[in-house]
């Protein structure tokens, strides 16, 4: 009887020794719908014996959830709002992951004339003045952050029955936008991703501006003793070591890279 129930323990502490950990990601709906997490996130979780639950909101939205201490991880493109939340203590370790850039894209016709654009203000000013239907993330992304920076860089408001705020995630978007053959702005990597299940095409791209990084945070372990930083740092340490860098780099749609790495 005496072995039985030792053997019934070492069952059970080998199963606990080998059971699956999670790690709790908040993330942009860029990455989710641009596809990269289905190719990173595998071999991260069998590499590692973990399991990653994933939040794909708006940055806006995914700092939030990081900052309050309901995930372990935040992965993000939007530089100001991060380092807010940095210097409040809220996340540590932020490191650069990658880079795309944002594209407008309308229907081929192109009724606001934004091919012949020079900035990228200056394309959503030619929307604004033909009314143009224009689809806004309107969720506090990091798209709608870069989407607001360029409209008052130009000292504007979009107002009127033209301009929709969706606040629905980028392939959503592309979707409205594509229905009612409007413009949008959109990171490139879930442009590819979309290209060939819409008819928008970009219209607009190249301003320096549209420079679109990527950083990956922990959050702070002072939050609680529930937030796993040993699984957020291995996290981190994956996706910025050579063979996550070298997924990200050799993740492509129809030919076409949709993000760079950023570590040298």
């Amino acid at each position: 009887m005496k072995t039985i129930l030792m053997l019934a323990v070492l069952l059970i502490t080998n199963q606990q020794v080998n059971a699956e950990q999670i790690l709790r990601l908040s993330t942009t709906t860029s990455t989710e719908n641009s596809g990269l997490l289905a190719v990173l996130h595998p071999a991260f979780e069998q590499q590692n014996n973990i399991r990653i639950d994933v939040i794909a909101v708006g940055t806006g939205k995914a700092l939030k959830i990081g900052g309050n201490g309901d995930v372990d991880v935040v992965f993000v493109h939007a530089p100001e709002a991060e380092l807010k939340y940095v210097e409040r203590g809220d996340f540590i370790n932020r490191t650069a992951v990658m880079h795309n850039d944002f594209v407008l894209v309308g229907p081929d016709n192109d009724p606001a004339g934004i091919r012949s654009a020079k900035t990228a203000a200056e394309a959503l000013i030619k929307i604004a003045n033909s009314e143009s239907a224009f689809i806004s993330r309107g969720d506090d992304s990091g798209t709608h952050k870069k989407e607001l920076q360029l409209w008052i860089q130009e000292k504007s408001e979009p107002k009127g029955s033209w301009y929709m705020a969706a606040g629905q995630g980028m392939g959503a978007v592309l979707r409205i936008a594509d229905n009612k053959q409007g413009y949008a702005l959109t990171d490139r990597g879930t442009q590819i991703a979309f290209a060939d299940k819409i008819s928008l095409k970009v219209l607009f791209e190249g301003d320096d501006v549209l420079f679109n990084p990527y950083h990956v945070m922990a959050v702070n372990p002072n939050k609680g003793s529930h937030i796993r930083y040993d699984l957020a740092k291995k996290y981190i340490d994956f996706v910025t070591s050579i063979k996550g860098q070298e997924l990200i780099s050799g993740f492509t749609k129809e030919g076409q890279q949709l993000f760079y790495p950023d570590v040298e």
